[in-house]
């Protein structure tokens, strides 16, 4: 047994290890395809300066750049190469960059793509808080280089304005978005997180809990017996032992699903195949039950397959925790509306703080809910008490 465990944990962390260096090499290859594609935006920016900045000058009627004003655009494109891992850094360089290109007396061109990338990487990177301030020193940058270098006047505020503003919202709005998306998978992954758990409390309620309740009835029939009959005493004692392992089996598949993570609706699990087991055990602490079937119910999809077998299983524990002296009677019918499983008995009517309190019931009602099924519940007029469910079956 310990052989076997230890051999199971070292499984469980050899495929752990082989899951993170899948993630980690998965990561190492869109890290590598980021920057390829900033190196090649790179190239791009660099060819547009050179090739762009003489005939932008022609067009503004200034003269023809010289050398440093290539350099000093070719410093700007090659830095946006480095824009996500050193965003900050590279919009410094830009800035002080495209500021000497200015107060040079250079005219307006290309050189401002790069710039207006750098800022646009900023946004979309850095909180608003940041990037807001770096805006506002960019502008300055450039207002104060362009009237004191390049003699341009008043009117060029509002084009300046606009090569600062439009990057800067464009990343911001990127960023917000980028962010919304991360929030929205944050909160459908605790959703699926918290339906699960849920999920994995029904099937440990129902698995437990009519075991449980089997167990201590035929206990307490053993202990009556103990000194008038031990043979039936014997018995009843040989009930609990089997109805004790059969629980554990069925609850230790249970876990081994949550632990593989597998447990859905198409995992194999107990269904109506099972239903002659399960009634023979609650026959056997003593309540007579009666089976009545009425159609193919073996070839049902395994999510209502499993959601009756577990309505059943709730219903009969229900009858062993609070019927008292009663019989109980099972019928299952599959139509053309649906499958109908209902259980009633002749007991006390219930717990009436059962349909409100208890969780059996509440359970099954999320299941049959989920199915888009109904679910009543309730003490008959008579005496007793009656579950019907009814699923739709999509033949």
């Amino acid at each position: 047994m310990a052989r076997r465990r230890l051999e199971r944990s070292e499984d469980v962390a050899f495929q752990r290890r082989t899951r993170e260096r899948t993630i980690s090499s998965v990561s190492e290859m869109k890290r590598v395809r980021v920057y390829a594609l900033d190196g090649l935006l790179a190239l791009v920016l660099l060819a547009v300066g050179l090739l762009g900045t003489a005939p932008a000058a022609h067009t503004q009627g200034r003269p023809e750049p010289g050398a440093w004003a290539y350099i000093l655009v070719g410093v700007g494109a090659v830095a946006v190469a480095l824009r996500r891992r050193l965003p900050t850094t590279v919009l410094a360089v830009c800035t002080a960059g495209t500021g000497a290109y200015l107060l040079a007396g250079y005219p307006y061109g290309p050189v401002m793509f790069s710039l207006a990338v750098a800022l646009y990487t900023v946004a979309a990177h850095r909180p608003l808080r940041l990037a807001a301030p770096a805006a506002g020193v960019v502008f300055t940058v450039l207002l104060v280089c362009g009237l004191i270098g390049s003699g341009y006047g008043a009117d060029t505020v509002g084009p300046i304005g606009a090569w600062v503003a439009i990057p800067l919202a464009i990343g911001v709005t990127v960023r917000v978005g980028r962010e919304q998306v991360v929030q929205a998978r944050r909160d459908e992954a605790r959703r699926q997180a918290d339906a699960e758990r849920l999920r994995v409390a029904q099937e440990v309620h129902d698995v437990v809990g009519h075991g449980l309740a089997a167990i201590n009835m035929q206990a307490e029939i053993a202990l009556h017996l103990l000194g008038r009959q031990p043979s039936q005493a014997e018995a009843a004692l040989t009930a609990i032992s089997r109805t004790s392992r059969e629980s554990l089996d069925e609850l230790r598949a249970t876990l081994g699903a949550v632990r593989r993570g597998d447990l859905d609706d198409r995992t194999p699990g107990p269904g109506l195949a099972r239903l002659d087991a399960l009634v023979d055990r609650t026959r056997a602490v003593g309540v007579p039950v009666s089976v009545d079937v009425d159609g193919p119910v073996s070839k049902l999809p395994a999510a209502v397959d499993l959601a009756a077998y577990r309505i059943v299983q709730e219903s009969l524990t229900n009858v062993l925790r609070h019927a008292g002296a009663a019989t109980a009677a099972v019928r299952i019918a599959l139509t053309d509306g649906g499958l109908t499983v209902s259980v009633t008995d002749t007991g006390r009517g219930g717990d009436p703080a059962a349909p409100a309190g208890g969780h059996g019931l509440a359970g099954m009602r999320e299941r049959v809910t989920a199915l888009g099924g109904e679910l009543s519940a309730g003490p008959l007029p008579g005496g007793g008490f009656a579950v019907t469910a009814t699923i739709p079956v999509r033949r």
